[in-house]
């Protein structure tokens, strides 16, 4: 199969986790993109997200919710919650105080829906923040967010090769802003994001994938979430989703502009359910 023409896809349904932003706020900066003296209006942040979530089920998808917790404006960003992979479960360490509470949180809500292998992580991770499954690999950034100790811990309990990968742009400073996984081993990525050993290694590892312009990029077109067939990601990235209809995909364009004054979008607001 050529990745770059347009092949057949298939669609198969996920299960996510998502919380209502019903808290969300900017009263503190810990990215570039934050910026507390910008107005937010938490009720089309709501709206925004209800309208995302209603788009995946009516697509076959299950939409999980987790409670949001007052104080916790970006526990919106379910995808930093923790890694699931093969029903394991990955907890989250959050680097920045203001999120701290968000990895018990996360992890007690998978401890009381039946997920018996769980892991409170030793060293600091960001969920799927910086970890992203591959059929291959477990593909795990660093520089901003996670540490590099982190990849050892999640390769001994995941049981996923990890390709570590590090980020040198402080606004792609999660993985997931600058990388996306589209299907089985192929993914779409930012170039500029990445330091040059680790572009070798995307170029030996993934030599067809799709590579995102820094405009596309700087709208936060690869944090994006792939079902093997429909695309769902920023509507603000045109060109991106020109290339991948042109590569056989349903790019499904998605307004999350509220959510993206706290520095996340459609990945950010959604977590893999790998059971």
């Amino acid at each position: 199969m050529n990745p770059t023409a347009a092949t057949p896809r298939t669609f198969r349904p996920r299960r996510y986790l998502m919380c209502r932003p019903e808290y969300f706020e900017v009263s503190y900066a810990i990215n570039p993109w934050m910026d507390p003296d910008k107005p937010v209006d938490t009720d089309l942040a709501v709206l925004q997200w209800e309208r995302l979530a209603a788009r995946y089920r009516a697509l076959g998808h299950t939409v999980e919710l987790i409670d949001p917790i007052p104080g916790l404006p970006d526990m919106v960003y379910a995808a930093n919650g923790a890694t699931v992979v093969g029903g394991r479960v990955l907890g989250a360490r959050f680097r920045n105080a203001e999120r701290a509470a968000e990895g018990p949180a996360y992890l007690r809500w998978f401890r009381e829906h039946g997920y018996a292998e769980t892991l409170d992580p030793e060293h600091v991770n960001e969920g799927e923040g910086d970890f992203l499954t591959t059929a291959s690999w477990l593909l795990a950034g660093r520089g901003f967010r996670s540490s590099a100790a982190s990849h050892r811990e999640a390769e001994a309990f995941l049981g996923r090769p990890v390709l570590s990968l590090d980020l040198v742009d402080p606004r792609y400073y999660h993985l997931d802003t600058a990388l996306a996984v589209l299907d089985g081993d192929e993914i779409m990525y930012n170039p500029a994001a990445f330091a040059p050993h680790s572009l070798d290694l995307l170029r030996r590892h993934f030599p067809g994938a799709l590579l995102a312009t820094p405009a596309e990029a700087e709208v936060f077109g690869l944090n994006a979430v792939s079902d093997g067939l429909h695309v769902f990601l920023p509507e603000a990235a045109h060109t991106l989703a020109g290339q991948l209809a042109a590569r056989g995909f349903r790019p499904e364009p998605v307004d999350l502009s509220e959510l993206l004054k706290g520095g996340g979008s459609v990945k950010c607001c959604t977590l893999e359910l790998r059971d």
